[in-house]
């Protein structure tokens, strides 16, 4: 909590070197999982909060984010020896622009070894398909922060590869119970929701050992 009032303290007055300093340290010494859970979410949930109340913050905003993903890229490092041959696929699905989380999984998973194929905000179901078709990942995290993101349907598109791929999704544009009903179908690929970044992370390392 100390930490994230000193960065709100921080944010007010647009504090940068302060911030990236702080948020510095606190990755190299609780990791990116603890991080993000306990300091980053708490202090977005504040400058959102501020803008829903007061339709202010909107800069806090923007300069927090980008120096989480400047800090969060530069955790990621490509493994000598990853523990995967393919890489895990990670996307923001749709019109999707919050690609955060994406940059925090990534990172997370980078200090497990495990390589990555990241495609970022706003792809395409198309392009999905066509990098499935192309890597086989055993993995796949679809990022929806918006429900109009979230297009259950179109994931039939993703092809099946000679190991499934684990179809992971995450973030409140998604319905539990109707990811829950879409597997009750028996579709080709098993599809997953975690509501968390410790989910996420379980469920693509999961993915790896099966």
């Amino acid at each position: 909590l100390d930490l994230v009032d000193s960065l709100m303290r921080a944010s007010q007055s647009l504090d940068r070197p302060f911030i990236e300093n702080l948020l510095a340290n606190e990755i190299q010494n609780s990791g990116v999982v603890a991080t993000w859970s306990e300091v980053i979410v708490p202090s977005l949930i504040i400058i959102g909060d501020e803008w829903a109340l007061k339709g202010t913050g909107i800069e806090i905003e923007h300069m927090f984010s980008e120096i989480i993903k400047n800090l969060l890229q530069q955790v990621v490092v490509k493994a000598d020896q990853p523990r995967n041959a393919r890489p895990v696929l990670l996307a923001c699905l749709g019109e999707e622009t919050h690609s955060l989380p994406l940059f925090v999984l990534q990172a997370s998973l980078s200090q497990e070894a495990v390589a990555t194929q990241f495609l970022g905000a706003r792809t395409p179901i198309s392009a999905i398909s066509a990098t499935v078709k192309r890597t086989a990942p055993p993995a796949i995290f679809l990022w929806a922060q918006l429900a109009s993101n979230a297009d259950l349907g179109c994931l039939a598109q993703i092809p099946s590869v000679r190991r499934a791929s684990r179809i992971i999704l995450g973030g409140p544009g998604w319905s539990r119970d109707e990811v829950e009903a879409k597997n009750a179908g028996n579709g080709k690929n098993k599809i997953l929701y975690v509501s968390d970044l410790p989910g996420a992370l379980d469920e693509v390392l999961g993915a790896l050992c099966s």
